[in-house]
C-alpha cells in the first residue's frame, strides 16, 4: 500500500500542474506581475489558512502557527500598497484528514515560492515567498499525514479536499487579472 502522502501527490498532479501553469503565467519580473501574484495569492491562501485556524489545525499539526504565512502575504501586499482582495470561497473543512489535504497542498506551495523567490527583484518585499518553516519541516509534515492517515476513507476525504483546496488556487489565479 502507497503512503499516504504519495496518494496525495498521485491524485493531484493534474491539478498541481494547472495550479503551476497559471501561476507561473505570472511575470514576477515585473512589479505590476508580482502585485497580480501575491493579490491572487491572497484570495485563496488566507482564506484556506483562516479556514485551517477555525477547523482546528493546530491541535493536529503542533508547529500550525510557525508555518503560517498568511501574516507575511498581507505584509508583502501592504509594503506594495495593494489592498487585500475579495477572498475566494473556499470549502468547509469537516474533519481531520480533510485538514490533512489543505495543509499538505498549502505547504506544498511553499517548496513552489522558494524557486519562484529567484524571479524576483530584490528589492521586491519576499516576506511570503521567503518564510521558512524550519529545517525538515517538509519531510515532517508527509511523516505525519502518513501516520494520521492510514485508512482508505481517509485517503479518499484527504485527497478529495486536496484537490478543492488547488481548485481555491487555480480560480484565484484566474480571477487576479480580472479586477
Amino acid at each position: 500500500m502507497n503512503a499516504a502522502h504519495k496518494l496525495l501527490r498521485e491524485g493531484t498532479a493534474d491539478c498541481h500542474g494547472r495550479v503551476d501553469a497559471a501561476f507561473g503565467s505570472f511575470d514576477l519580473s515585473s512589479l505590476a506581475g508580482y502585485r497580480d501574484f501575491l493579490t491572487a495569492q491572497a484570495r485563496a491562501f488566507l482564506p484556506i489558512e483562516e479556514a485551517l485556524d477555525l477547523a482546528g489545525a493546530a491541535k493536529l499539526l503542533p508547529d500550525w502557527p510557525e508555518r503560517k504565512r498568511g501574516n507575511a502575504l498581507v505584509a508583502d501586499l501592504n509594503c506594495l500598497k495593494v489592498h487585500i482582495p475579495k477572498p475566494c470561497i473556499v470549502p468547509k473543512v469537516g474533519s481531520p484528514a480533510a485538514i490533512w489535504g489543505q495543509v499538505y497542498v498549502l505547504e506544498g506551495s511553499r517548496l513552489g515560492g522558494k524557486m519562484l523567490r529567484n524571479s524576483l527583484d530584490q528589492d521586491m518585499p519576499q516576506a511570503f515567498l521567503g518564510h521558512h518553516a524550519g529545517r525538515g519541516a517538509w519531510r515532517d509534515l508527509l511523516d505525519r499525514i502518513d501516520r494520521n492517515l492510514t485508512e482508505p476513507v481517509d485517503h479518499a476525504i484527504a485527497l478529495e479536499s486536496a484537490r478543492a483546496t488547488f481548485a481555491v488556487f487555480e480560480e484565484a489565479a484566474g480571477g487576479a487579472r480580472i479586477r
